[in-house]
């Protein structure tokens, strides 16, 4: 049994669970949150934060945003385990929006869970010993950040270009993309109504930045199951009580702040991506 499944049985982990295609969720809990409010989070400007907590809900635009803040911490490269706690905050805005978002989330969370599992899996193998290593791969190891996965894994060898591997940088690729998605829907939550004063609803928002950033990459049957979950989101109002506001125009600001952060978050995992040829990692 290796060292994964051993822990996995130890922790009263199922059976048959800790491989790439079933990893162990109950393995990993979420990293406790750190004991900051949101009126530790200011803006630019130094001014109070438009961002407030809001009670009875597990996703907080104000935790979210920490985490993607946190995560550019070090120069031209985004640090893992705060970019891993983003993908928390925002496993939780999708749960929120009902049990057909579970196709994509689902997902997420596994290659979420699985980013993990190799730091804990390297850091285990380079410390011979797996104990509350707490995540010590992306504290300090070879899974610290996007910059020394991407060269720990590539001196491995275990990123192959032509054939796919269930490494981190193929992993990592494929929460880039979703990024993008949320990104882009988020975008077309915070623009304004057409020429008619119309707003697009979230499930033809969702619709146009799914083709931009993963129809692309998807089987014709997944693509075909994507339709359903467009056309069983909430409305636009749900989304904006997600943040915590009452109409557009509160809602605008909000949304252009996390879009900001998002945005960074994204170009500079582009860039790191690009300059090693794995944006199209199979």
């Amino acid at each position: 049994m290796n060292s994964l499944a051993s822990v996995s049985t130890a922790q009263g982990g199922v059976r048959g669970c800790g491989t790439a295609w079933q990893p162990c969720l109950g393995l990993y809990q979420q990293t406790p949150a750190p004991p900051l409010g949101p009126e530790d989070w200011v803006e630019a400007d130094g001014g109070p934060s438009l961002i407030q907590d809001c009670p009875g809900q597990s996703f907080q635009a104000w935790r979210l945003l920490l985490y993607l803040k946190s995560s550019l911490s070090d120069e031209d490269d985004v640090l893992l385990e705060p970019y891993l706690q983003s993908w928390d905050q925002l496993l939780s805005f999708m749960e929120s929006l009902g049990t057909m978002v579970s196709l994509f989330s689902q997902k997420v969370k596994e290659k979420v869970v699985l980013i993990r599992q190799l730091s804990l899996k390297h850091s285990a193998e380079a410390h011979g010993r797996l104990g509350p290593a707490d995540l010590l791969g992306l504290k300090h190891g070879a899974y610290r950040s996007v910059r020394s996965m991407v060269e720990a894994e590539l001196k491995l060898g275990v990123v192959n270009f032509s054939h796919r591997t269930d490494s981190g940088c193929r992993t990592l690729l494929r929460l880039h993309r979703s990024l993008l998605w949320l990104k882009l829907m988020l975008e077309g939550l915070a623009e304004g109504p057409d020429a008619v004063g119309r707003y697009k609803t979230p499930g033809e928002l969702s619709r146009n930045a799914y083709k931009v950033a993963l129809a692309p990459h998807h089987p014709w049957l997944l693509r075909q199951a994507a339709e359903l979950v467009f056309l069983a989101l909430p409305d636009r109002q749900f989304f904006l009580q997600l943040v915590c506001v009452q109409n557009q125009q509160e809602a605008e600001p909000i949304l252009r702040v996390i879009i900001h952060a998002l945005m960074l978050v994204h170009r500079r995992t582009q860039r790191i991506l690009a300059e090693h040829d794995m944006l199209e990692l199979p």
